[in-house]
């Protein structure tokens, strides 16, 4: 990560609890070392414990990881900097409207067929990415389904999780900044 992008990603990020005296263990490694290395995890594909050396301690990368995943971080962190961008181009925080798109992705043989389906218009055998962009372009929310769920069934789904709304069902979301 560039300096600039670093001083752009840490103006946005979640504070740690420890820092206004909640309680808490400080962390034992910069902030800006581990998100290098979960980025690089996520564009390389390699397993937790074959991160190269240049970055901390395997285990300590997955600990805050698993930690940011579990307290719903990630989605804040990308939450802000979405609005941050949208202010800079002189627009409200939160569009007004928003752009819904679709994409078949095959699966590996790996897969289990339970867990795949069948697109019959893009001949695909996988899943499907639902997608939720506003007129920016910049990501709102994104679902994944079987490919053979149809955009009418996985539009309403996308959109009420983005809204935090309870899915049909009674099932509420638990993923919201």
């Amino acid at each position: 990560m560039t300096d600039g992008e670093w001083a752009e990603v840490r103006s946005a990020m979640p504070v740690p609890t420890w820092l206004p005296r909640q309680g808490g263990r400080p962390e034992a490694y910069c902030h800006r070392e581990m998100l290098d290395a979960v980025r690089c995890l996520v564009d390389n594909g390699v397993k937790w414990m074959a991160l190269p050396v240049d970055f901390p301690y395997w285990r300590a990368v997955y600990d805050f990881f698993r930690r940011w995943r579990t307290y719903d971080y990630v989605r804040e962190l990308h939450e802000r900097l979405r609005r941050t961008a949208r202010e800079r181009k002189g627009r409200n925080t939160e569009p007004s409207a928003g752009i819904i798109d679709s994409q078949s992705v095959d699966a590996s043989e790996t897969v289990g067929e339970d867990s795949r389906g069948y697109d019959g218009g893009k001949s695909r055998d996988g899943h499907k990415r639902h997608i939720l962009t506003d007129p920016e372009g910049l990501l709102l929310e994104v679902t994944v389904t079987t490919a053979d769920v149809h955009d009418s069934k996985a539009a309403p789904v996308l959109l009420e999780t983005f809204r935090g709304l309870p899915l049909s069902g009674g099932h509420a979301d638990t993923g919201s900044a």
